[in-house]
């Protein structure tokens, strides 16, 4: 399985948790049916907005796109150079406390 960093975590203008890796891009990541999406323009991944991402915790999502990148074979992973983009700091704690990826 290859493996790839995160460049960044942050939640952008519409609300959505994102992940950006490093290197990868996921165009087809619609295609695991999680409600994991790609943006084009921004080269990350997204949960869904609010009042959809509302239903499960952030952690829960964050785990969810990890997930789908899994499916596609590959690993996202925070890194210590992550960038952390309008991420509260409790929320940043859940996340790296999550057990799913080294910080």
């Amino acid at each position: 399985m290859e493996r790839d960093g995160i460049a960044e975590v942050g939640i952008d203008d519409q609300q959505r948790l994102y992940v950006l890796p490093e290197t990868r891009s996921f165009p087809y990541i619609y295609r695991e049916a999680t409600e994991v999406h790609w943006d084009p323009n921004g080269k990350y991944l997204y949960a869904p907005a609010p009042p959809r991402a509302s239903l499960k915790p952030a952690a829960w999502w964050f785990k969810q796109i990890l997930s789908a990148a899994r499916e596609q074979s590959c690993e996202l992973q925070l890194t210590e150079k992550t960038r952390w983009h309008q991420v509260p700091d409790a929320l940043k704690r859940e996340l790296v406390g999550s057990g799913v990826a080294n910080a």
